[in-house]
């Protein structure tokens, strides 16, 4: 088989289109919908190449979704899915992608509705790969088997993608479609734009099930690594790079947990870098922020359950992995009255933040939506990062500290003078 180009630019990559069914000659063939379909011998569906590229790059990151999912990362400006999954097929006659599961959801009547999953064949991941301009060894598995299960962890790590994404619905140019021969060219009114919160980060700084050697190499886990459910890098956006655990509430928390320690002892390995010397494992892979300390993770729960419930299962975790995470405490002053202060260091400890996927969906990845295991309160993303009780803000009342000190001391010793000149006045 010989690579052609999708689109005559060498952007995206496909394999010859198998043998399609064409309709009788003088009949138009049209969507389950009613509308005319433009397409070629090669794309029947009349997708274009920007498209299908996108779809290509979708998948190559979450690796399996619905038409709709990858509408919201890719195309959110579209009228309906319609378009991507017009790709979609497009794409599996070319061989690139397939479908071979399907997911349900509630419809908006509360009626069950059967939606398509789609994902890459060994071909379509190549050319994925192309669009990403990553290695084809860094782009793991077509997810065929996945899909065919329904891929219910898979669909939840694609939603809190787009959850942190919060891709803006750009309105695209409607075409006008001739109805009947004479008949007026209308273009239907544009949909009101929908505002959503500031996002984070763009699709090509995802990947997902990323391998995080305990022991062994990159390529070549071994016994007793991680594998991140997705893995964000972001330099432009001010943040270090993250690595997000997606939570169904199909584990116990002790399981969790569990990732939490085994996130720690991967990010304490050491590698030998280009000049001989030891750097962090984790820092050959992804550049090192310069924030100190290691990167955070952080744990989305995607579960729809109530408050209460959510609480615990989020506290529980914190409690169970409060090792890896809290820094030691240092007490360096005791206060005249007793009084005791300090800070905690936290070098060598893991960063945990957690939310709920309802909650990013919502406010976005900026907004007040995550409690940092150690932190009293929900916080901005920024806030969340902070270490506000490390030796940082120690240091800054350790210094006001001395400044009064000092200001009663020179006070003291200004009295002190004052009396003496008293004294010496009155002899006279």
């Amino acid at each position: 088989m010989t690579a052609r180009p999708l689109d005559g630019s060498g952007a995206a990559y496909a394999w010859r289109a198998q043998p399609v069914a064409w309709p009788a000659a003088g009949t138009k063939r049209r969507r389950a919908g009613g509308d005319r379909v433009g397409g070629t011998r090669r794309w029947p569906y009349g997708s274009t190449a920007r498209v299908r590229a996108l779809v290509l790059l979708a998948l190559g990151v979450v690796k399996v979704a619905t038409a709709a999912q990858l509408r919201a990362l890719v195309l959110p400006g579209t009228a309906d899915a319609q378009t991507v999954r017009n790709a979609c097929k497009d794409l599996k006659g070319a061989g690139l992608v397939e479908s071979v599961g399907s997911t349900s959801r509630l419809g908006k009547a509360g009626q069950p509705v059967t939606e398509q999953l789609w994902n890459l064949t060994t071909a379509g991941l190549a050319a994925a790969a192309t669009e990403l301009d990553r290695p084809v060894r860094e782009m793991g598995g077509t997810a065929r088997d996945a899909a065919k299960a329904g891929a219910g962890h898979a669909l939840k790590v694609t939603d809190t993608i787009d959850a942190f994404r919060q891709s803006e619905p750009l309105p695209t140019k409607r075409v006008a479609r001739t109805r009947q021969p004479g008949a007026a060219a209308a273009i239907p009114a544009q949909p009101a734009a929908v505002t959503r919160p500031p996002g984070l980060g763009k699709l090509r700084g995802w990947t997902t099930e990323v391998a995080l050697p305990v022991v062994g190499t990159f390529t070549a886990p071994g016994r007793g690594s991680l594998r991140a459910d997705a893995v964000l890098t972001a330099p432009e956006d001010g943040v270090p790079v993250l690595f997000v655990e997606v939570d169904n509430h199909t584990e116990p928390p002790a399981a969790v947990a569990d990732k939490i320690a085994r996130y720690r002892k991967f990010f304490q390995r050491s590698a030998m870098d280009h000049r001989g010397q030891d750097v962090p494992l984790w820092s050959t892979l992804w550049e090192d922020s310069g924030r100190g300390g290691f990167p955070p993770v952080a744990l989305v729960f995607t579960k729809p359950v109530g408050p209460r419930v959510m609480q615990e299962r989020i506290g529980e975790v914190g409690r169970l992995s409060q090792e890896h995470w809290q820094g030691r405490w240092h007490t360096d002053y005791t206060s005249p009255e007793g009084k005791r202060d300090g800070y905690r260091d936290y070098d060598g400890t893991v960063p945990v933040l957690a939310t709920t996927l309802a909650l990013l969906a919502e406010k976005g990845p900026r907004g007040p939506v995550w409690w940092r295991y150690g932190h009293t309160a929900v916080e901005t993303l920024e806030q969340a990062l902070d270490n506000p009780d490390d030796h940082r803000a120690y240091r800054l009342r350790d210094e006001q500290r001395r400044a009064a000190r000092q200001a009663a001391d020179e006070a003291g010793q200004a009295q002190r003078e004052e009396e003496r000149r008293v004294r010496d006045a009155s002899r006279w």
